[in-house]
């Protein structure tokens, strides 16, 4: 009876602890697969496809210059999950809580490069794929796949601290802010944007920095 009366209490913990554990936030599509909808340009006008291409669920930034894609929506904290193929010595980015600074448009950047052909890649780590562009490097032994083929990234934002995933490891974390985010802040190109990188809250931005890069598998959940 003892050992009985055990399982029922442990059962009923069990089940009890089961139904206060916050549901796991589930994921949602950022791209349809065929169309630019729930994106804008950088000034939050519609975009036209033309240069940037939704075909066969891949998102493809072709030649010309149609401009960068901004969510229309702003996501707090929140774990942002793609896959991203860079022409040979091509340049792009997944900027996030991004925001309006005077007449720039800013936000903290997963860089996407060519890191092998593209002349930022001998620039340092804080300007090669997955740093937190400008500001902190990506663990140097990344597994990195070269230029064409595709690779798998994660961006999480959950309390203050920023994480970048390159090909299922995680490459670079940095609190925001902290005493390593001021020094850091202070030494990169985006000193002199009061503000920048601290907000709670912005846009993601797919860049437009002149060259082909495809995208595929966007999808997001928020905390």
């Amino acid at each position: 009876m003892k050992n009985q009366i055990a399982t029922f209490l442990l059962s009923a913990a069990l089940v009890n602890a089961a139904e206060k554990s916050p549901a796991e936030p589930l994921w949602k599509p950022l791209f349809d697969g065929e169309t630019l909808s729930g994106w804008t340009n950088a000034k939050g006008k519609e975009v036209k496809e033309g240069n940037w291409v939704a075909e066969d669920g891949i998102l493809t930034r072709k030649s010309g210059g149609s401009g960068s894609l901004v969510t229309e929506k702003e996501f707090g904290d929140f774990e942002f999950a793609f896959e991203w193929k860079i022409s040979e010595g091509g340049n792009s980015g997944v900027k996030y809580r991004v925001q309006n600074y005077g007449n720039q448009v800013l936000g903290l950047e997963y860089q996407v490069l060519d890191d092998s052909k593209h002349p930022d890649g001998k620039n340092g780590g804080v300007r090669q794929t997955a740093a937190l562009y400008d500001l902190k490097a990506a663990n140097e032994k990344k597994k990195l796949k070269p230029a064409g083929e595709w690779n798998q990234s994660r961006i999480l934002v959950k309390e203050g601290v920023v994480t970048h995933y390159l090909n299922g490891e995680e490459v670079m974390r940095l609190e925001i802010p902290s005493e390593e985010w001021e020094k850091r802040f202070k030494a990169s190109k985006y000193k002199k944007n009061e503000g920048f990188g601290v907000n709670v809250q912005g846009r993601i931005m797919l860049q437009d920095h002149g060259n082909e890069v495809s995208f595929r598998e966007l999808k997001i959940r928020e905390f």
